[in-house]
């Protein structure tokens, strides 16, 4: 049975735990109708980058619209920078690291032509199974090797542990993602959920997802690396 991020709070928190929000604030426009509005005022030229978004619900767009999820955000972003850009969402609610491992090379071979881009997100699943960090370096090395292999660029979008699983775990998860990402000359993000992750006004109510104007912050918070790590149009 797989297990997804709205669980992953029974881990969380006690780290995480968060007042209430305020429902009572005025309707704004969300971070991707804004980004939509900015990309129609942009001519984007150049050749197609696209990009592949490699992970598990926060990918995925839990419990979001369809143009509100990471990846449909990070393409409107992109976009309004005048960057031809085209995300695949590659997430699948639930994924371990292990099951990242099983599919990512299926998933590649689906595709058209090779990305230029691979974003990896996996590991908060691990946490939640309480697997061993040992485990989940190994499975996100899988990954890597096989993105490695086809000479696809990475951006490795780190996870950290709470401290409530232990200072040993939690010193030994931590250090993978910098870790690998140093191995294979992989761009990293340290945190993917740095600006969210203790703003209850950014989080749906299990306190774990994003809301889609959270997905905007983590947007905003990442789209400088993505525009970094993408190589140089041929």
């Amino acid at each position: 049975m797989r297990i997804n991020f709205v669980t992953i709070i029974t881990v969380l928190a006690p780290l995480f735990a968060l007042s209430a929000c305020d429902n009572g604030a005025p309707a704004v426009q969300s971070g991707a109708e804004t980004a939509q509005n900015e990309a129609e005022r942009v001519v984007v030229a150049g050749p197609e980058r696209v990009i592949l978004a490699f992970g598990d619900s926060l990918f995925a767009g839990y419990n979001l619209g369809e143009d509100e999820g990471y990846p449909e955000q990070l393409e409107a972003a992109l976009r309004a920078r005048g960057i031809n850009a085209r995300v695949v969402d590659g997430g699948v609610s639930g994924d371990t690291t292990a099951a990242g491992a099983q599919r990512i090379a299926f998933l590649l071979d689906q595709q058209v032509e090779a990305p230029d881009l691979v974003l990896v997100e996996l590991g908060g699943n691990d946490m939640l199974r309480a697997l061993s960090p040992e485990q989940t370096r190994a499975n996100l090395t899988t990954i890597l090797e096989a993105l490695a292999s086809r000479d696809i660029p990475v951006l490795v979008m780190g996870m950290r542990a709470p401290p409530n699983l232990g200072a040993d775990f939690q010193a030994e998860f931590d250090a993978i993602y910098p870790a690998l990402a140093e191995k294979y000359d992989a761009e990293l993000v340290p945190f993917f959920l740095e600006p969210v992750y203790d703003q209850q006004s950014l989080l749906l109510p299990d306190r774990i997802h994003p809301t889609a104007e959270g997905v905007s912050v983590l947007v905003e918070h990442t789209l400088g690396e993505v525009i970094e790590a993408l190589p140089p149009a041929d």
